[in-house]
């Protein structure tokens, strides 16, 4: 008898284990399931900064105004889902919708496996109006002719400075252009680890080099997926920031995001450049802060990093209008102006850039005035992913180390090239 409730119990658990793994493809309540009640639909996200608030408070929003339909939003770190996910949908034991990554490039190798579903609920005057979207992160997101992903948000990186740090370095304004952003970051430093001018990030964490390689007029990759990095002009932008790392040590090497975001906070440096998600933080860490535009570059322009993150539905999912129907109101002209508010980001929507409201905050209007000039990371570059992780950010490693420029921009260049499949 004892055998014989054993067994039982563990069939039920096991049941209950796989039941568990597929109500994350559709769940078994609501249309089309064995029970009654509401859709239930599982959001796998990443969003654990300081904004992760603005989208709790959409998903809040959502189930109070849709009893058809309930969500649930599971919050873990990106490369848990960079792990768990890709076989999960494969197999139609994830989530419903998830924002599969950090890097918008990444529904590309999802779109390959047919892993995500192609969005048809779309256009103008549709659900999805992607009409009202900006253009660049719709084209980010299509692939032949097809639409498989929303953004879930779009930042652009600012400059953050420590205010008390400028004032006693006599410093009266933050850099405007290329040569004070240089001066201000080796005049902020002080020996010996006390003071940094500039904190560097080059790995886990959003890219924040390339910004000083198009401030001076290079870039990592071409119009035609060749890698741009042994060229003149990008070896030229990059020496006086590598020089100003390796000599005059404005920054330490081989931090990754979250420990130059630390440094910053500690108040240990005068500069970073980062996202609307940072502010919070730093502001609750005491940081007298400011915020100002990344400094004009080369040529009299400014530009900065355009950031966004996907958001997708499994192709597995037994609910793909519901899902839709969530991606929907998650990119709602209402909820969007009220995730701008709460969090700080500037807007992905074109019909709320002018509202007096949004303009009025002085955080969200500093990120929104550089929208014109940001650019987003690698954009449509065939294995991009592959070309950050084993080509840019390695790159970038060794040169900050004191190797030669100019044979560890060749040696990039060489993986590059053979991952994007330039032959030129």
């Amino acid at each position: 008898m004892k055998k014989t409730l054993a067994v039982a119990a563990s069939a039920a658990t096991v049941l209950a284990a796989l039941t568990g793994c597929s109500a994350g493809a559709g769940g078994s309540s609501g249309p089309g399931g064995s029970g009654s009640g509401p859709v239930k639909l599982t959001v796998w996200t990443g969003f654990t900064g300081g904004d992760r608030p603005g989208y709790d408070q959409i998903v809040k929003d959502f189930n109070a105004s849709h009893k058809n339909i309930q969500v649930s939003m599971t919050v873990q770190p990106w490369d848990t889902i960079t792990q768990k996910l890709p076989s999960a949908w494969l197999t139609g034991s994830g989530p419903d919708i998830a924002a599969p990554s950090s890097d918008p490039n990444v529904i590309a190798q999802y779109v390959k496996t047919n892993s995500v579903l192609p969005l048809t609920d779309t256009g103008s005057g549709s659900k999805i109006n992607v009409d009202q979207i900006a253009p660049a992160l719709i084209k980010e997101y299509t692939y032949n002719g097809k639409l498989y992903a929303v953004p879930a948000n779009y930042a652009t990186l600012s400059l953050y400075y420590n205010k008390k740090m400028f004032a006693a370095a006599g410093i009266s304004a933050p850099p405007s252009t290329l040569a004070e952003f240089e001066a201000d970051a080796k005049k902020l430093t002080k020996p010996g680890g006390k003071q940094y001018g500039l904190v560097l990030a080059d790995n886990q964490t959003i890219q924040m080099w390339p910004i000083l390689q198009w401030l001076g007029g290079g870039d990592i990759v071409s119009s035609n997926n060749c890698s741009a990095l042994a060229s003149p002009q990008s070896q030229a932008s990059l020496k006086p920031w590598v020089d100003m790392v390796v000599k005059d040590k404005i920054s330490p090497v081989g931090l990754t995001g979250a420990q130059a975001d630390s440094l910053f906070s500690a108040g240990k440096a005068a500069m970073e450049m980062n996202g609307p998600w940072a502010a919070p933080g730093y502001k609750s860490a005491g940081i007298d802060l400011g915020i100002a535009p990344i400094p004009a570059g080369a040529d009299g322009h400014s530009v900065t990093l355009g950031s966004t993150a996907p958001l997708a539905i499994s192709a597995k999912t037994k609910y793909p209008q519901q899902a839709q129907e969530f991606l929907a109101y998650w990119t709602s002209k209402t909820e969007q102006k009220k995730f701008s508010l709460t969090t700080g980001f500037p807007t992905l929507r074109t019909d709320l850039a002018s509202d007096p409201q949004l303009k009025a905050n002085e955080t969200i209007a500093t990120f929104t005035a550089q929208v014109p000039d940001a650019r987003l990371y690698l954009p449509k570059v065939p294995q991009a992913t592959q070309v950050d992780a084993n080509g840019y950010v390695p790159f970038i490693g060794q040169i900050t180390r004191g190797q030669s420029l100019s044979a560890q921009a060749a040696a990039a260049s060489k993986t590059i090239n053979s991952l994007t499949g330039c032959s030129s």
